[in-house]
């Protein structure tokens, strides 16, 4: 089947994954399938500026705003006409088949840009929930990230989402961590996620649902490669 006879699903997918049907992902606790030996992740203590040292050599971090920015330069030229596609909104007779035929567009000119097998990793945010004593491990409550570019807005999305996140601290770590949750505190996350992009339609586009006329740009990763980094709170500031 050729890449562009299927954005007519991915779209209809792109709608239920919209942030509002995953304001349920939020609050669900999501874990990664035992693929290594031990079956949980530990949770890193490594800042997002150390990614490097634990991800591979080749690996493009696209967290910052420019990081991305220059990403999808490299892979699309140039932003879309947001305001032409928009046209008068969802209830425009042409919107569905604008936004429909610039999806088809994009595909068809990215397939043979390089720029698709570069390894890359994102960040989602999440926290800890649902102590398992026996394991002492905690599940992950995790959620996208919306990152404001001049290009749109631009969500990464997984391509399957891992299963069972469970993650480990280790003695120390476990002890802080308990003694926050005791005082009901949230215990912050970083969901790191690496892979490449898919093959077909890698990049969506759509529009936001949170604020009209704004495009929604989501990058589609197999992901290959999760890690959990600690979020240390963030010390009250003193005016």
């Amino acid at each position: 089947m050729n890449c562009w006879l299927v954005p007519t699903l991915n779209r209809l997918l792109a709608l239920l994954l919209s942030p509002l049907c995953l304001c349920g992902l939020v609050i669900l606790p999501t874990t990664i399938q035992a693929d290594d030996a031990v079956g949980f992740r530990l949770l890193r203590t490594i800042p997002p500026a150390k990614l490097a040292s634990i991800l591979p050599s080749d690996t493009h971090l696209l967290i910052e705003r420019s990081a991305i920015e220059a990403f999808l330069v490299a892979l699309e030229g140039a932003p879309p006409d947001w305001a032409t596609v928009y046209g008068h909104g969802h209830h425009d007779p042409g919107h569905d088949e604008r936004l429909f035929n610039l999806n088809r567009e994009r595909d068809a000119a990215r397939e043979s840009n390089p720029v698709l097998s570069r390894r890359v990793a994102f960040i989602w945010p999440g926290e800890l929930s649902q102590f398992d004593p026996e394991t002492k491990s905690y599940a992950v409550a995790v959620g996208p990230e919306l990152n404001p570019t001049r290009w749109g807005m631009v969500r990464f999305k997984p391509e399957e989402f891992p299963n069972n996140l469970r993650v480990r601290p280790d003695k120390k770590l476990a002890g802080r961590i308990s003694r926050s949750l005791a005082k009901r505190e949230k215990t912050q996350v970083l969901v790191v996620m690496a892979g490449v992009l898919i093959p077909c339609e890698s990049i969506i586009y759509d529009f936001s649902h949170e604020e009209e006329g704004v495009g929604l740009i989501m990058p589609v990763v197999r992901v290959e490669q999760v890690e959990v980094l600690f979020r240390a709170p963030q010390a009250p500031r003193s005016d």
